[in-house]
């Protein structure tokens, strides 16, 4: 038995980002990760099916509200104010989080790396925010993280990206400060609830692709430290899940901004006023709206120009520039020629219909009386929605397949009172086969930029006393998750909810709940973090 201290915990959960059957499978072959394969084949288990969009910034909220992007409000790892965005946050989240639930019912909980999770609750128990914080980001109960720090040695948000060796290094030690900082607030405040969530299996895909021998040794890492977790805190119920699956992609990159524009419903610019690229992400020194001048390329600027044609984004050319020693001139060269050569960038105000971010999957339509400087009436509305559904299902690949496997208005996949901060018309790639792009680009299609990237199908699997072992979890959605955990605890779940409580546990009661308050939806003003998610390919 493991000596980690950390007191019993009564429900459990463990949130494993990205991980999918596909994944877990060649794993299970090599005998790499003994203890989820055993909760796998032992106890009930099996695909967990996602939202759509299936990204970490809209799906863990899904997931730990219960309820869909339209109530919660969150779509993207952006949010919009008219043309202008920022990162967004926990405060863009307008329903309440389990753990805020468990507190109304005096129960307390621990939260540790959660994504969306910053600015944290001031609930009974502690917060230690994921994804999307800065680097260090207020925790609650104030002064905890520096507590936790003292406590367990270093603790970072996020470990250093890069291919060097010891950058991955740090990807592995993430693993073990996220169950050390765990095991130290679980014995610190005995929580009824404790939820810890691994984020690098999804990161080590995005920064270093499909390459086995790393991904066994991240997905090792972090079967010792749940190992270690079951261990300490003895949970009556424990669930392991995932946000949404990970798979090869095996379809084209279709880019819907440059087919939208061929079909003249936007309209570009080479100014900071565009769509978030590298340029506003990394420099921000062009004044909105200002136009660069013309003048001839340099042979830097025309090759950054030949690379963007193949899908390589500016800030993926800026790494490549950092890593062989050169960002200076990488810095000196973006304002006036890198970003010009390869990110002509949708003009918002200009265009009919556009793709604010991949991340969103779907076309936002310039809508007069909702978006500032709209240019579609009202009385024009369903038309072009509908215009846009026929000509964008018709879409194929060069192999003669369709490009989407529905194109849909977006309220048969949201309800709730945020989606209209959503987009209009959904576009979800045929079998997740498909890296839609919203780069503007002389070609339709490219090899995808991120071969390995998201796929509906997650996991999710139960073990614990608490559990009933036969139960049958076919169909289990993201959105049962936090009934789920309602109920194990004897809590009544929100009648706000969009899931059911899986067959793992008695189905508890079902309640109305005061209103989430809304405050001010602030973003994250951290350059780091938006230079991380832009790193990742989250921002293109």
């Amino acid at each position: 038995m493991s000596t980690d201290r950390g007191g019993d915990v009564d429900t459990l959960l463990i949130g494993i980002d990205a991980c999918s059957q596909g994944i877990l499978e060649p794993l299970f072959e090599a005998e790499r990760v003994p203890t989820i394969q055993s909760i796998w084949e032992a106890g009930p288990s099996g695909p967990l099916e996602s939202q759509i969009p299936p990204w970490t910034a809209s799906a863990w909220p899904s997931l730990y509200t219960g309820t869909n992007p339209g109530k919660h409000g969150v779509f993207d790892f952006l949010t919009y104010d008219g043309y202008d965005w920022g990162v967004a946050n926990a405060s863009a989240v307008d329903e309440h989080s389990l753990w805020e639930l468990l507190d109304y019912h005096g129960k307390r909980s621990v939260v540790v790396n959660v994504p969306m999770t910053y600015p944290p609750s001031g609930i009974d128990g502690a917060v230690i925010p994921g994804f999307t914080a800065p680097e260090n980001p207020p925790s609650h109960p104030e002064g905890i993280l520096e507590e936790v720090r003292e406590a367990i040695g270093e603790y970072k948000v996020y470990p250093t990206p890069g291919g060097e060796a010891e950058a991955f290094e740090e990807y592995v030690d993430s693993v073990r400060m996220r169950s050390d900082a765990f095991l130290y607030l679980a014995d610190r405040f005995e929580p009824d609830f404790g939820f810890v969530q691994f984020q690098v299996t999804d990161t080590v895909f995005h920064q270093y692709g499909y390459e086995e021998d790393l991904v066994a040794e991240i997905y090792e890492a972090v079967d010792r430290e749940i190992e270690r977790i079951l261990e300490a805190t003895d949970p009556t119920v424990a669930l392991l899940v995932s946000d949404h699956g990970l798979g090869k992609y095996e379809g084209s990159e279709f880019r819907l901004n440059t087919f939208l524009r061929n079909h003249g419903y936007i309209e570009t610019t080479r100014s900071a006023a565009g769509m978030p690229s590298w340029q506003t992400v990394r420099e921000q020194s062009l004044r909105k709206g200002e136009e660069k001048t013309e003048r001839e390329p340099t042979l830097l600027e025309r090759g950054v120009a030949t690379a963007a044609n193949f899908g390589m984004t500016t800030h993926r050319v800026a790494r490549a520039l950092e890593r062989v020693g050169l960002d200076d001139l990488a810095k000196r060269h973006a304002p006036a020629g890198i970003v010009k050569a390869s990110d002509e960038q949708v003009d918002f105000a200009e265009s009919t219909a556009y793709m604010r971010s991949r991340v969103e999957t779907g076309v936002r339509i310039n809508l007069a009386g909702r978006d500032p400087e709209g240019v579609v009436p009202p009385a024009e509305y369903e038309d072009l929605r509908e215009e846009l559904i026929e000509l964008l299902s018709d879409v194929r690949a060069p192999d003669g397949e369709r490009v989407f496997e529905d194109v849909a208005r977006v309220e048969e996949y949201f309800e709730g009172p945020n989606v209209e901060r959503a987009v209009d018309v959904m576009t979800v790639p045929n079998d997740w086969n498909y890296f839609l792009s919203a780069q503007l680009r002389e070609d339709l299609f490219a090899p995808p930029s991120e071969p390995w990237n998201h796929k509906l199908d997650g996991v999710v699997m139960a073990t614990g006393p608490g559990i009933d072992a036969d139960a049958d979890l076919a169909g289990a959605h993201l959105l049962d998750v936090a009934p789920t955990v309602l109920s194990a605890l004897g809590v009544p779940r929100s009648d706000r909810m969009d899931g059911e409580p899986l067959a793992l546990v008695a189905t508890s009661d079902e309640t109305t709940y005061p209103d989430h308050e809304r405050g001010v939806r602030e973003t994250t003003a951290d350059g780091d973090v938006e230079d991380r998610l832009a790193d990742l390919g989250y921002l293109e």
